[in-house]
């Protein structure tokens, strides 16, 4: 486990295998995502090395469902009695209630799949409050949940307007400083819609799902992607392709 300092209310806690973040407000702590199953003691160790008290996570968003972002909310949501947010349709995933969809992988994208270690799977764990697009969380003085399918259909992004972060979830990723569309999506069409939609807002600091977080100037790094990727004019031409981890 390693913690991060982004900003002054935003931690990354990079695990074994996933990342977590930890937003800050003066009534509680939220936490995004949460790894593999296992990482509970380690999530918890983060944030008392930063002199916080993991009780006072109230909330734990994930962005959906896939083992090394749900891995162990159940277990830290009985732990500290938080909420679990998730969007509606992710909602009877992360519950465990339906299958999975599988991603729909091209060749580069099989060689990456074929070359992971197997996840521990996640337990069901209950999801106290379905969201939609443009519902607002009480994060960050209001959290815009942003719905960006073709990851899974029920993908969430995280903006929050007034401090000018965005938690992409798995859409986008920050990998050997490249910032591109993520990959091992269910609807790569959809997916890539979704990138270009959350290259489009407003932001100063973006964190991911997988890679570096960006601190500063993080519009101006998604725009760019955003314009050489697939379908743009940039990245329609020789040359183009984009390719991340997810």
């Amino acid at each position: 486990m390693e913690i991060t300092r982004v900003r002054d209310e935003l931690h990354m806690i990079t695990l074994e295998f996933g990342t977590a973040y930890l937003w800050r407000d003066d009534h509680g702590l939220t936490l995004v995502d949460t790894g593999i199953a296992g990482s509970a003691d380690g999530i918890e160790q983060g944030i008392r090395s930063i002199g916080l008290e993991p009780t006072a996570v109230r909330r734990i968003v994930l962005t959906h469902h896939h083992e090394d972002h749900t891995g162990s909310a159940a277990e830290l949501a009985r732990r500290w009695s938080a909420e679990v947010v998730a969007h509606r349709l992710e909602a009877p995933v992360v519950r465990r209630e339906q299958p999975a969809e599988p991603p729909v992988l091209s060749p580069f994208e099989q060689q990456l799949w074929d070359g992971l270690p197997p996840l521990p799977p996640a337990e069901p764990c209950p999801v106290h409050r379905e969201v939609e697009d443009g519902d607002v969380l009480d994060i960050g003085g209001g959290a815009v949940v942003v719905h960006v399918p073709g990851h899974t259909d029920g993908s969430i992004a995280l903006h929050l307007p007034g401090p000018g972060v965005l938690f992409t979830g798995d859409i986008a990723a920050n990998v050997q400083g490249q910032t591109r569309p993520g990959v091992f999506h269910t609807d790569p069409a959809r997916a890539l819609a979704s990138f270009h939609r959350l290259a489009a807002l407003p932001v100063e600091t973006a964190v991911f799902g997988h890679g570096d977080p960006i601190a500063t100037g993080a519009s101006a790094a998604l725009r760019a992607a955003s314009a050489a990727a697939p379908g743009s004019a940039a990245g329609s031409a020789p040359g183009g392709e984009q390719r991340g981890q997810a």
